[in-house]
């Protein structure tokens, strides 16, 4: 066993050792109190951590971290809980390391457009801070107004403007970590290339696996010059699909590019009432473009000659703030927009290839068919970057299981066509029953030892990412893990 079993352990001194530390208000142990942390966004799993800990420095995260050593404690880190896959799940007998309280923009330099920041800022914080100088943060996820940048970092959050700029990775320059035994450790640097092993790059991602950041050194960008967003309606996904493909063929590389099917329009507009979206057409393209001033005149043009050619119904633009902001509006509200419509729903993130999407919707709506519950189609349409949103009643007994069920067979389409079963939202402990879907022993095998460096008594976000007989029952999966019996899991 990983540690003691909750009610065998003496927790007084451990609880007398963190209030050291953080003093009594930083350590949470009512178990009325502990209901708000027993989950992230994918509230389908629940568990009450032991004790939470609210640190606000590095310092003191390393202190926590070096009692959780000493006592074998399990450990997981949680910024804003907006996460999807279940990544910050807490264990019965787990301390829940909490960052919502390091919230300091610690430094800004825009001559070198970068920024030092807590975990816990929020994402949009960032941009807040530097727009009044011109400046912008580009990962944009949907849940940028309340996700942390921890979090972001943990997950390798992407967001509308991946397409063109990048996911979290691309805007990390540096991070001073707390290491899974209390170390405190800086990689990367204030430049974007640093010689040697990309330690950065193996952190961004990991999914607190490998430890906890404590300052973040983020790349800002210059605001474009010019900035236009077309909404171009379809008849058909397929010949919505195509205009993605033609447009990113024609050497176009837009700021962003959504989808979203008929059943998310008429969600949205229920709920949000851009009175944007025609409610009759069968999917919609967001095209955000972006650069110097004659760039975009010259691409707008283009896009909507080829949206045109691919019987797009009508294409309109917008290049006033105001009126961006509003088209965006909605596309960044359909999550929000998908609970008003059901009691729960369930959403998954594969990513396929652009000239797969055609194929792959007709696909996820054979599969809704066939076990009963309606899907909801939002999706970076630019990178593949899927988004089903499943809708059920979660009262109803099985429907969580027949629904993940649903869930997983939509992955392994995605890896069938050449793709992935993440695209940003991680896989925590939702997914990691599909990881053999996608890469081999040998690959699962290799990421463990590196796990191992880093993390060797697996205390840091233990049973999350990789598969184990436990918690994957499924018999091809559980064949898949026997094959690690000579590796130490943790």
């Amino acid at each position: 066993m990983l540690t003691q079993d909750k009610q065998q352990r003496n927790w007084k001194p451990i609880i007398n050792a963190f209030e050291a530390v953080l003093g009594k208000n930083g350590v949470v142990q009512r178990r009325e109190e502990l209901i708000t942390y027993e989950c992230d966004g994918l509230t389908g799993y629940r568990q009450r951590p032991a004790i939470v800990v609210l640190p606000r420095t590095t310092e003191q995260v390393a202190a926590v971290v070096k009692i959780c050593n000493k006592y074998s404690l399990p450990f997981i880190a949680r910024g804003s809980g907006t996460g999807l896959s279940g990544g910050a799940l807490p264990r019965e007998d787990s301390v829940l390391i909490v960052t919502s309280l390091m919230r300091q923009i610690l430094s800004i330099d825009l001559e070198n457009q970068r920024a030092v920041v807590q975990p816990g800022v929020i994402n949009s914080w960032v941009t807040q801070a530097v727009s009044g100088a011109g400046f912008y943060y580009a990962p944009d996820p949907s849940s940028q107004i309340i996700c942390s940048i921890g979090g972001n970092i943990a997950e390798n959050s992407g967001g509308v403007h991946c397409l063109k700029y990048g996911v979290t990775t691309n805007h990390v320059l540096g991070l001073k970590l707390v290491l899974a035994d209390g170390e405190i450790v800086d990689v990367g640097g204030q430049i974007p290339e640093m010689p040697g092993y990309d330690l950065t790059g193996i952190f961004v991602g990991s999914e607190g696996t490998l430890g906890i950041a404590t300052e973040i050194t983020l790349k800002i960008l210059k605001s474009a010059e010019s900035i236009c967003v077309l909404l171009a309606d379809f008849t058909s996904v397929e010949a919505a699909g195509s205009a993605v493909s033609d447009i990113i063929s024609a050497g176009i590389i837009p700021g962003g590019m959504e989808m979203m099917d008929n059943f998310s329009i008429n969600a949205v507009e229920d709920v949000v009432a851009t009175n944007c979206y025609p409610r009759d057409a069968t999917a919609i393209l967001l095209i955000e473009i972006d650069g110097l001033e004659v760039e975009v005149a010259g691409n707008k043009q283009r896009v909507i000659e080829i949206c045109k050619q691919n019987s797009a119904r009508s294409v309109t633009s917008a290049s006033d703030p105001e009126t961006r902001l509003k088209l965006w509006k909605g596309r960044k509200a359909a999550f929000a927009a998908a609970g008003h419509l059901s009691p729960d729903y369930y959403v998954q993130d594969g990513v396929i290839p652009r000239t797969q999407l055609p194929y792959v919707l007709q696909e996820i709506e054979l599969l809704s068919q066939q076990y009963g519950y309606r899907v909801a189609n939002v999706f970076h349409a630019g990178d593949g970057n899927l988004h089903p949103l499943i809708l059920y009643d979660n009262s109803i007994s099985g429907a969580l299981e027949r629904v993940e069920e649903l869930g997983g067979e939509i992955l392994k389409l995605c890896v069938r066509v050449g793709g992935s079963i993440s695209g940003e939202h991680g896989i925590g402990a939702d997914k990691k029953c599909y990881m053999p879907e996608m890469f081999s022993q040998t690959d699962l095998e290799t990421m463990q030892w590196v796990r191992q460096v880093f993390n060797p008594k697996g205390l840091a976000n233990p049973e999350k990412i990789f598969p184990t007989p436990r918690t994957c029952g499924e018999a091809a999966n559980a064949a898949s893990v026997k094959q690690f019996e000579g590796v130490e899991r943790f």
